[in-house]
């Protein structure tokens, strides 16, 4: 498996795996997907047999983002290492990917006390948060998201 900065090649590949995973992901576009290569801490695709397996992104406190789940930990955390989605192709489960992904961002967010995350609850997303859970990440709040629409789990873990 390699992990690599993600590349102008990948962009396509990392929208349609990421609009795949919808609901549990928000939607993102070319420009969204620009906006976090310029402005995210980690932006990361996992490869096996060059074909797209996966990818994170991940954020420190301090950047301009209106996500809810960041704010909340902006509005709670000093410091952190914010997992906004890591995602992996369904071929791709169960081979390490979203560990190794999750490794190499904690890895190079030095000095972050925690990393942090949210998980749906509903819509249920119950894969996503036994894995957070066998990955050591523990609950420590929840909230509605879009109107009421989605139910999150916000989670973190020490590093």
């Amino acid at each position: 498996m390699q992990i690599q900065n993600i590349h102008e090649n990948d962009y396509d590949a990392v929208l349609a795996l990421n609009a795949e995973s919808v609901p549990h992901v928000n939607l993102i576009g070319v420009g969204e997907l620009q906006w976090f290569i310029d402005n995210a801490a980690c932006v990361r695709v996992a490869k096996l047999a060059d074909q797209l397996a996966g990818f994170l992104i991940g954020l420190r406190p301090g950047t301009d983002y209106a996500s809810p789940n960041y704010r909340w930990f902006c509005e709670h955390y000093d410091d952190f290492a914010y997992v906004d989605r890591v995602v992996v192709a369904r071929w791709a489960r169960r081979k390490g990917v979203a560990e190794s992904l999750y490794e190499t961002f904690a890895s190079s967010q030095s000095g972050a006390p925690v990393m942090t995350c949210e998980v749906n609850i509903r819509p249920s997303n119950e894969g996503s948060m036994l894995f957070h859970q066998r990955m050591g990440f523990r609950q420590v709040s929840s909230q509605e998201t879009e109107g009421g629409k989605k139910e999150v789990a916000l989670m973190e873990k020490e590093l």
